[in-house]
C-alpha cells in the first residue's frame, strides 16, 4: 500500500494537477477542496491515515495558516508541504513558524514536488522510529507505534486496545517475527498500568534448572551458587505487567508453580519459608500452537486455560503485504541515520520483489534484509542487487515468476512504450506500460486458452499496481485468496 497524500486546494485545476503528480510519483492521493475539509479528514478517528498533506495556503474561509493551526493544536505529526502562488520571504517564515516541513510556489513542477514529498516522508519515518525506539525504552510504547495498514491487523488492534483497558490476561500467537513483544508492550503502554514496570522473560532460554529462580527468586544460600538473595521477576513486575515470552517452553514442573502462583496472587522464593504477594498483569506469548501442546501432553491443560483468557494471533507478513512498503519507509530511514548512510530509496523493481516475498521470518527477517542492504549498498539507491538472499528466494515465489521479463505490451507487432524510471521517491515507483493489448490468437491463428490470458492479466495487474496485491484484488474483483491461488496454478502450470 502506497503512502497516502492529503491535498488540500480550492482551485479544482490545480487540485487536479497535484493530485497526477502524485499519484505519477507512486503515491496515493486524498483531495479535498478547503481547510475545514482538510481538518476533518486528519483528525478523523475512522478515516484513512494520511502520510502527508500538500496544503494551499491561500483558500476561501480556513486558510492555510489556520489548518497549520488546528494540526499544532491536535498534536498531529503528519507532515506538511504548503503551496501558493505568492512566494514572498514572509509567507515561507510564517509557514515555517506555524509547522509546515517544505514550501513550494505554484504551479510546482513533478520532480520538485516529488524531492519535496520523499524528503517529508523521510523524515516523518525517521521521527517515528526515534519515538518508537524512545516509547520502547521508556516503557510507554501504544498502538500508535503499530507500523500497520493491513485489513487484517484491523481486528487485532481492535481486540488488543479492548484489552489494554483490563488487567485480563492475553495469550499472543503468531509466528517468530511477527511482533508479539511489540503488542505486548503496547497493551501495557496503553492501560493503567503504564506507569508501572515491564519485565519480559524469555522462557525458551531459561535453563530448566534456574526457571523457578528467574521467575519466582530465590534465598541465598537455598542451592549451590546462590550467594545473594534475588527477587525474582514476578517481584519486579509487582504493579505493572510480567510478559512470558515463548511460555509454551516452560518446563512442566515449572508450569505447575506458575499456575500456584496465577491462582493465589502470590509467590514463593526458592528457599523461601513464606509466600509474597504480588500484583502482577500477565501477557503470554508463543510462536507453536498451545493447544497442540496440551494435547501433545507438554503443556498443563489447567494452565492453558488460566492463560488463554483472551487470545489474539498477530497475522504473518505474507498475509499483510500492504505492509511492506511502510515498514521499508521505517527501516530504510533509521538505518541510514543510524549507519550515516546517504540512500535515497529502493528502486520499484526491488520494492516489486520484496512486496512479492513470503518472508518466513516475518518482520525481523525484513528488518535485518534492509539494515544488510544499507551497509553493503555501494549506491544512492537499494536495487535488487542489494537483497541476494530476497532474489534467491524469489526463484520459488509464484508471484515472482509471473512477473513479465519484458514490458507489458501484448500483441503482434506491439512495439515497447515504457516511461522512464521517475527518481526521488523514497521508493520510486517501477515503470510502467504506457498501455497494453491482450492477443486473443496465439502464432498459430487459434484463440489463445481462457486460462493463459487470465495469468496475462494477473501479470499487468500486478505490474500496473506495483506488487500492491490488495489493490490488485480489488481491481480485478476477486478476493486475495482467489488471487493467490490463480498465482500458485499459473506457476504449476509455467512448471509443467
Amino acid at each position: 500500500m502506497a503512502a497516502r497524500i492529503l491535498i488540500a486546494d480550492d482551485d479544482a485545476v490545480q487540485r487536479r494537477l497535484v493530485e497526477n503528480m502524485v499519484q505519477k510519483c507512486g503515491y496515493e492521493a486524498l483531495v479535498v477542496d478547503g481547510g475545514d475539509a482538510a481538518v476533518a479528514a486528519l483528525a478523523a478517528a475512522d478515516g484513512p491515515t494520511i502520510d502527508a498533506v500538500v496544503l494551499d495556503l491561500v483558500m476561501p474561509g480556513l486558510d492555510g495558516m489556520g489548518v497549520l493551526a488546528k494540526i499544532r493544536e491536535a498534536g498531529l505529526n503528519v507532515p506538511v508541504i504548503v503551496q501558493t502562488a505568492h512566494g514572498g520571504i514572509d509567507n515561507v517564515v510564517s509557514a515555517m513558524r506555524a509547522g509546515a516541513q517544505d514550501f513550494v510556489v505554484k504551479p510546482v513542477g513533478l520532480e520538485r514536488l516529488q524531492v519535496s514529498l520523499r524528503n517529508a516522508l523521510n523524515t516523518s519515518a525517521l521521527k517515528g522510529e526515534l519515538q518508537r525506539i524512545r516509547h520502547s525504552r521508556e516503557g510507554k510504547l501504544t498502538f500508535a507505534d503499530i507500523i500497520t495498514r493491513s485489513e487484517s491487523m484491523t481486528g487485532v488492534l481492535r481486540t488488543a486496545q479492548k484489552a489494554a483497558a483490563s488487567t485480563i490476561p492475553v495469550l499472543i500467537e503468531g509466528e517468530s517475527g511477527v511482533g508479539k513483544e511489540l503488542f505486548a508492550r503496547a497493551i501495557h503502554g496503553s492501560s493503567e498500568r503504564k506507569a508501572k514496570p515491564f519485565v519480559a522473560v524469555n522462557c525458551g532460554a531459561i535453563p530448566d534448572n534456574l526457571v523457578e529462580s528467574i521467575l519466582f527468586g530465590h534465598e541465598k544460600g537455598a542451592f549451590t551458587g546462590a550467594t545473594e538473595r534475588h527477587t525474582g521477576k514476578f517481584v519486579e513486575a509487582s504493579g505493572g505487567t510480567l510478559f512470558l515470552d515463548e511460555v509454551s517452553e516452560l518446563p512442566l514442573t515449572a508450569q505447575v508453580k506458575l499456575l500456584r502462583a496465577l491462582q493465589e496472587g502470590a509467590v514463593e522464593a526458592v528457599g523461601g519459608r513464606k509466600p509474597v504477594k504480588v500484583d502482577v498483569r500477565i501477557i503470554s506469548a508463543t510462536n507453536r500452537k498451545l493447544l497442540d501442546r496440551v494435547k501433545g501432553g507438554q503443556f498443563r491443560e489447567d494452565l492453558f486455560y488460566r492463560l488463554h483468557v483472551l487470545p489474539l494471533t498477530v497475522p504473518p507478513l505474507r498475509m499483510r503485504r500492504g505492509d511492506i512498503p511502510h515498514l521499508l519507509r521505517h527501516f530504510l530511514a533509521r538505518f541510514c541515520a543510524e549507519e550515516n548512510r546517504p540512500i535515497t530509496g529502493i528502486s520499484g523493481e526491488a520494492m516489486a520483489l520484496l512486496s512479492q516475498l513470503d518472508w518466513p521470518g516475518n518482520i525481523r527477517q525484513l528488518e535485518n534484509a534492509v539494515y544488510r542492504a544499507v551497509v553493503m549498498s555501494d549506491t544512492g539507491q537499494l536495487d535488487v542487487t542489494d537483497f541476494p538472499q530476497a532474489a534467491a528466494q524469489s526463484l520459488a515465489s509464484p508471484e515472482a515468476r509471473l512477473q513479465p521479463a519484458e514490458p507489458l505490451v501484448i500483441g503482434p507487432g506491439a512495439h515497447s512504450m515504457v516511461p522512464a524510471m521517475v527518481s526521488g521517491n523514497e521508493i520510486p515507483i517501477a515503470p510502467l506500460p504506457s498501455a497494453g493489448m491482450l492477443a486473443m490468437l496465439a502464432h498459430n491463428g487459434e484463440v489463445r486458452p481462457l486460462e493463459e490470458m487470465e495469468a496475462e492479466i494477473i501479470r499487468f495487474a500486478i505490474s500496473h499496481y506495483r506488487g500492491q496485491m490488495s489493490e490488485v484484488a480489488r481491481r480485478l474483483k476477486i478476493g486475495r485468496s482467489t488471487l493467490y491461488r490463480k498465482l500458485d496454478e499459473a506457476a504449476a502450470d509455467d512448471a509443467n
